[in-house]
């Protein structure tokens, strides 16, 4: 994977789904580099990608600021890494 710069992420990792716990990793709010925090309101998309031995899962968010981002937890290195910042104007269902 390219390197993205990791970032600390409040999640939940679920022992079992409801109707509202979706998703098996759900990440909450995270931690920038810089210091600058964002809780999560919305996962828009969520999939898994395999990469050798680790599966990277990939999340596009929305924040409380009605920001968008693309996250990836990186579960090898179990670490979480931003991959970009993007306007909501490129999302295909929003």
């Amino acid at each position: 994977m390219k390197e993205y710069p990791a970032i600390n992420v409040l999640s939940l990792f679920a022992g079992f789904r409801s109707p509202k716990v979706k998703f098996g990793i759900t990440p909450l709010r995270f931690q920038l580099p810089d210091g600058k925090s964002y809780r999560i309101e919305q996962v828009r998309q969520s999939h898994i990608e395999r990469v050798g031995q680790s599966a990277h899962h990939h999340f596009v968010v929305r924040s409380d600021e009605q920001r968008y981002f693309h996250i990836v937890f990186d579960s090898e290195k179990l670490t979480w890494f931003l991959v970009q910042e993007f306007d909501a104007g490129l999302l295909f269902n929003s």
